[in-house]
Parts: structure tokens; C-alpha cells; sequence
């Protein structure tokens, strides 16, 4: 299934679970329609990373160009969170005559529902792809604390250090 949103009203990313189990997903919103696609942590940290360094590139190549002011969305994702699909490719682009960022997420050709591939396209402004950055780092460091000795995470009930030679932290 093929979803494409020339604009959208929010886009998020979002986890379900303690830390440690979380499950991320991407939730996107244009009028009635909702589409929630999970991906690992690694991607939505890259994608914020990506979209960043996107938009200071665009801002440093115009200096016209106005970035339209957009809050960060704090709020949970939209229940019931039901996955559509599992996002195995990103791709982003800066379309220069919409003056937008063009964000296609790809499913995983291993989880095809009746040999369909799904995919999202949508349009962001500057704004909107500003407030996803912060919102989504917020969100991947939101996670366990790492271990001052190692820099593993640790979990709630502790953790096996290597570098205390297997002591509980």
C-alpha cells in the first residue's frame, strides 16, 4: 500500500514500551489519515541526524528562505498504535520548487503483505522537519542511562559490567 501526502499535520516519532523494549515508530497525520510504521532506534537517530544536516545545507545554500516556526510535538502518539509496516529504507531530498523536504520511507521486503510493498511519501517544510529533529532526539536519548564504567546501558535491575571484570553496577 502506497500512502502520499503532499503536506502533513504531524509527523512524530514515538516509542511503545520500557526502556530497554522499546519499539519506535513514525506516526504521520494528514486530515483523517494515519499511518504508524516502526523502525529500529538507529534509524530514526540517523534520519534526525540526516534531515539536519539537510536543512542547514538548504539554509546555507538561501539565505531568503523562511523557516516557518513550528512548536516540538511533545505529545504521545496516537493510540491505538497499529503498525502498518516496518520501515527498511529512508530516503530525504530537498525539493527546490515546493520549497519542501521530500521524506519516502520504504517497507522491509521480508514483510510484505500479499507481496505488496508499502511506502510513505510526504512533504515537510523546514519547520516541521526542524521540530521532528528535536523531537526525535529527545526521544532516542530518552532511553536507559549508560554505565559511567563501560557505557553500556543500564537496566533498571542493574547490569553485567565488563569492565568491573562481570560485577553487578
Amino acid at each position: 500500500m502506497s500512502y502520499e501526502f503532499k503536506s502533513v499535520d504531524r509527523f512524530i516519532c514515538g516509542t511503545v514500551g520500557e526502556p530497554g523494549e522499546r519499539e519506535f515508530y513514525l506516526q504521520v497525520r494528514a486530515g483523517s489519515a494515519l499511518v504508524s510504521a516502526s523502525l529500529e532506534k538507529t534509524q530514526a537517530s540517523t534520519l534526525a541526524q540526516r534531515l539536519e544536516i539537510l536543512c542547514k545545507q538548504v539554509a546555507k545554500e538561501d539565505a531568503t528562505l523562511v523557516v516557518d516556526r513550528v512548536e516540538r510535538d511533545d505529545a504521545a502518539l496516537e493510540s491505538p498504535v497499529d503498525k502498518d509496516f516496518v520501515i527498511g529504507a529512508i530516503s530525504i531530498a530537498w525539493d527546490d520548487a515546493s520549497k519542501s523536504v521530500c521524506v519516502e520511507l520504504f517497507s522491509m521486503k521480508e514483510i510484505e503483505v500479499e507481496d505488496e510493498v508499502a511506502d510513505i511519501t510526504m512533504n515537510l517544510t523546514l519547520g516541521q522537519a526542524k521540530a521532528f529533529i528535536a523531537r526525535t532526539n529527545a526521544v532516542v536519548n530518552a532511553g536507559r542511562v549508560p554505565c559511567p564504567f563501560c557505557s553500556l546501558p543500564i537496566d533498571p535491575r542493574g547490569h553485567l559490567c565488563p569492565r568491573a571484570n562481570g560485577y553487578r553496577r
